[in-house]
């Protein structure tokens, strides 16, 4: 694990983690990125990403940057379960001697399998609000510094803070979306409305139908209405 010596490694990779929260990338990009620059820059043998379900109420693995087909497979925790889901439930941090030990621990033959032994887990919060947990794991007996847990706290936030702006996004732009197909839309219906001596309902009914006969988006056919009237 790192030592204070190795205080510009963890620069270099808050630096990362902070480059992503204005970046364009898609959430799933985020993860891997969080994942493998904390277990590079924390000397893990694995390090987990665990984010809250849209129920509020699971964890759900969604990032590591293990290769184990064991520890890739997909598995979910209910808040209050398991050391994960106590710290997604306090917001508080917690640490971990030997996983094989605690008996708050659930999976215990996993750990045994992969060689993990101690495991610091924190809370992954923006303004109050859970995001997610994540794990550091070592391959032997060991005290987490104050210097790691600051490290590793300080990479959750700003990797909180990245993924909850990148759902943002991606709702923004569903939005934006939404938004613009309804005025294509609206614009389609017009021109029927004109061209047809339909009123607006028939013209958007004339549209759904066309949408649903040709396997196509009301927004394709609103546009392909649009560039007839153009020609």
């Amino acid at each position: 694990m790192p030592n204070e010596a190795s205080f510009q490694e963890h620069i270099t990779a808050l630096t990362k983690i902070s480059n992503a929260i204005t970046s364009d990338r898609y959430i799933e990009d985020i993860l891997r990125l969080v994942v493998a620059v904390t277990a590079e820059t924390m000397r893990s043998k694995i390090c987990a990403l665990w984010l809250l379900n849209h129920d509020g109420t699971t964890l759900k693995l969604r990032a590591t940057q293990s290769i184990s087909k064991d520890y890739l497979r997909e598995r979910s925790l209910s808040i209050g379960e398991g050391v994960v889901g106590q710290v997604a439930l306090t917001k508080r941090s917690k640490t971990v001697i030997n996983v094989l030990e605690d008996p708050n621990y659930k999976e215990k033959e996993l750990a045994r399998k992969e060689g993990l032994v101690s495991m610091l887990s924190i809370p992954m919060v923006v303004k109050e609000r859970l995001i997610g947990v994540i794990n550091c794991y070592t391959s032997y007996p060991h005290e987490f510094t104050e210097t790691e847990k600051n490290v590793l706290t300080t990479v959750a936030n700003a990797a909180a803070v990245a993924i909850e702006n990148t759902e943002l996004m991606v709702k923004s732009k569903v939005i934006q979306e939404e938004l613009e197909s309804r005025k294509l839309i609206e614009r389609a219906k017009e021109i029927l409305m004109a061209r047809r001596g339909i009123s607006g309902a028939d013209a958007y009914r004339w549209i759904q139908k066309r949408s649903m006969d040709a396997r196509k988006s009301m927004r394709e056919i609103a546009e392909a209405v649009l560039l007839t009237e153009e020609n």
